[in-house]
């Protein structure tokens, strides 16, 4: 392995332990202040602060199903880590390793707080809308994948991309 590759690989895992320390703080300040209180309207009829423990997935499916989402989760995760190890130690790829890191700890936020809490903390409320309450992990997995999604489909070229059909030598 490579100097820099060492180096990137460093840095996911600081830039996942700092966006994880921000959601379980920002997790940690939903308990304190709105568990147990009305909603905190922050702009009126548009987005509001209030307390939800989520005991399932996004929009509230598969409920109670603890183990299994864990057991997913943990999947994607290694999924994700071996894609980092696997991707190439060029600079064209580094936004990769940062938005990769972004999904990693969106994903163990909420892993903390299912095998800690056997729920996830849930906060943010665009009710303009009617969308499902969610949080600052939530935000990094979604925005994330998104990003990832455009950049593999418009920017980077196939040949880009062959280092994911090649064996390790």
């Amino acid at each position: 392995m490579s100097k820099y590759k060492a180096k990137l690989l460093c840095m996911d895992v600081l830039i996942a332990a700092l966006l994880l320390a921000f959601d379980q703080f920002t997790k940690h300040l939903a308990v304190v202040y709105l568990k147990g209180k009305d909603a905190y309207v922050l702009i009126d009829g548009v987005l509001e602060l209030d307390y939800l423990e989520n005991r399932g997935a996004a929009f509230g499916m598969l409920q109670n199903q603890k183990f299994f989402l864990v057991a997913v989760g943990i999947v994607f995760m290694a999924v994700i880590c071996y894609f980092l190890i696997r991707l190439p130690d060029q600079k064209k790829y580094f936004i990769i390793h940062i938005l990769a890191s972004a999904i990693i700890a969106g994903g163990l936020g909420n892993m903390i707080d299912r095998i800690r809490l056997d729920f996830v903390v849930d906060f943010i409320s665009f009710v303009l809308i009617n969308y499902p309450i969610f949080n600052v992990a939530d935000i990094y997995v979604v925005v994330a994948t998104i990003a990832v999604f455009v950049i593999l489909l418009f920017v980077y070229k196939e040949e880009d991309l062959e280092f994911l059909n090649k064996r390790e030598k």
